[in-house]
């Protein structure tokens, strides 16, 4: 929960820049075996619900710990912690410790998953390749 206010106009400006990248090396988990960093990101927006403000990411995949810690740096951002020049520079760097924070995985879910040719995919694909949309909500206190 979130005890101070965070500004979200700054935090859906540096979600353009999460659109914008590819390599998301800096938000995965250290020590990740993976062959790639690279995420397509199509839609990040915050949003100001009655019961708090809510965090909406939709990718073509998503990192070991990625949203948790895009969720932590966004909320620096918010709190001016950070510049969203500072973000961009934390992107840019590859590494872990430069971002913020990961936030407790309670709050966040799994809300749709959808694949197939609409979404570019192959029909002679051989592996599935899903379209995923994560919500993290905390509380905003007054």
């Amino acid at each position: 929960y979130l005890k101070h206010h965070i500004d979200i106009k700054k935090m859906n400006k540096s979600c353009t820049r999460l659109i914008n990248h590819l390599d998301f090396k800096c938000f995965s988990k250290s020590n990740t075996d993976v062959k790639t960093y690279n995420c397509d990101i199509s839609y990040a927006k915050w949003d100001v619900l009655d019961e708090g403000i809510r965090f909406k990411i939709t990718a073509n995949r998503f990192l070991r710990n990625m949203v948790r810690s895009i969720v932590g740096t966004m909320i620096d951002i918010g709190s001016s912690k950070i510049s969203d020049t500072d973000f961009q520079k934390i992107l840019d760097s590859r590494n872990r410790s430069e971002a913020g924070l990961s936030v407790p995985s309670a709050g966040l879910f799994l809300t749709n998953i959808r694949c197939g040719v609409e979404y570019g995919w192959p029909s002679s694909s051989l592996q599935p390749h899903f379209i995923f949309q994560r919500s993290v909500l905390q509380r905003q206190d007054s």
